[in-house]
């Protein structure tokens, strides 16, 4: 996803958004310690999405003070 899909997103929608990826990630890895996933490169990728909407939640948090 990337950061002006993210900026365009409501903030109740990109607290939902994060709390559904941060799942998928955590299902993800348990997958992957299981049997090996077919592109692992995806867990980073995953991750630094979480990263990035986390980010943009904390500007907008900041900016409402």
């Amino acid at each position: 996803m990337k950061i002006a899909e993210i900026k365009e997103m409501t903030t109740n929608d990109l607290v939902e958004r994060v709390e559904a990826e941060v799942a998928n990630y955590s299902q993800m890895v348990l997958n992957h310690s299981i049997s090996p996933l077919d592109n692992p490169a995806q867990i980073k990728q995953l991750r630094r999405t979480i990263a990035r909407m986390k980010t943009e939640l904390r500007q907008r948090e900041l900016n409402n003070k």
